[in-house]
């Protein structure tokens, strides 16, 4: 018999469960790993290549949503690097690292944060 046919039964009899039925825990799932904050909040850069910042956003248009990624250099204040897509997938943040990869040169040591 089906599980729901045996409630039916069970609720028109009146009959209950002695076992209690258990509930999960309502608590934040567990997510992506946080790392550390490398450079303490301070939004300021003294050399080229040495933090960058990347933010994801989506737009609607008339012809459908349009999703982009920006990469920051913050000494310049310049976009160095982006991507643009119709589905927001993490390819395009990663392109976005390879564009600016590719225009900046050598990046060793740089910091990329995003939210």
């Amino acid at each position: 018999m089906a599980d729901r046919t045996a409630w039916r039964l069970c609720n028109q009899s009146g009959i209950v469960s002695a076992i209690p039925k258990t509930h999960r825990k309502q608590g934040k799932k567990p997510g992506p790993p946080v790392f550390n904050d490398l450079f303490q909040r301070d939004f300021t850069a003294d050399w080229p290549n040495e933090l960058w910042l990347s933010d994801s956003t989506e737009h609607k248009t008339a012809e459908g949503k349009l999703c982009a990624c920006a990469i920051k250099d913050l000494f310049s204040k310049r976009i160095v690097g982006y991507s643009i897509s119709d589905r927001m997938k993490a390819r395009i943040v990663v392109d976005a690292l390879n564009n600016a990869v590719a225009r900046r040169g050598n990046v060793g040591g740089s910091i990329v944060h995003s939210d």
